[in-house]
């Protein structure tokens, strides 16, 4: 890890908890919401794929509009509350320390930025939302290249516009493909495993794991 240059980050579920939009509804929603939430997320991710698989690519809100309308028909969940939830996700919460820990990155000489399936207008208005502007040099969406992680082109984003070597990165994901998918490309993956989970057998063997953004600052 001497060699970094750039600090990576995936944003859903790496920094942005992708349950706290149902969770913030969980009076409405009752015992049911976590699973409902996991339900959106899992659909969600499998709708990019199959698309990116089928190039019948649409953007990262469509995408979450789409699996949302199939997540509340799945757990009957009244269609009232679709705006509500919609609304919220824009504005998704950050995990607890990411503040502190981005701060104190922004700190060293590394380039930061996000490198994330969302739109930029979506990521945009996360980052703001959870007052993080002016933390990372930049902010990268799979729309530049229309095609979603984890498809090489997406890792291609930032090597070309920082004129740097793959393993000159080093890139946190929550989501063990997408780790693999930047592994496998070349990047130095480090696996953020908030919740115990295995990591999947995708090529890739895994050389960092931490359990928060924390223990970053002990491996950079």
């Amino acid at each position: 890890m001497k060699n970094i240059k750039a600090i990576i980050f995936d944003a859903y579920g790496t920094l942005f908890d992708v349950n706290s939009a149902a969770e913030k509804c969980k009076e409405k929603i009752g015992d049911k919401w976590e699973g409902f939430a996991n339900y959106w997320r899992t659909t969600q991710l499998e709708y990019t794929w199959l698309r990116s698989l089928m190039k019948r690519h649409k953007d990262f809100w469509q995408v979450t509009e789409e699996s949302l309308d199939k997540s509340m028909k799945t757990y009957e969940i009244d269609s009232s509350m679709r705006n509500e939830l919609l609304d919220l996700y824009k504005i998704l919460s950050t995990f607890k320390e990411v503040p502190e820990v981005l701060k104190s990155l922004k700190k060293k000489d590394f380039k930061l930025a996000i490198l994330s399936n969302g739109t930029p207008a979506l990521l945009n208005e996360l980052v703001k939302s959870n007052n993080l502007e002016n933390i990372f040099d930049d902010i990268f969406s799979i729309e530049e290249v229309g095609v979603y992680k984890p498809d090489f082109k997406v890792y291609d984003i930032p090597i070309k516009k920082y004129h740097i070597q793959r393993n000159e990165v080093a890139f946190l994901s929550a989501n063990t493909w997408d780790v693999s998918g930047g592994g496998n490309y070349g990047y130095n993956s480090i696996w953020v495993n908030r919740n115990n989970n295995i990591f999947d057998n995708l090529d890739y063997v895994l050389k960092h794991q931490i359990d928060d953004l924390s223990k970053l600052l002990d491996i950079i």
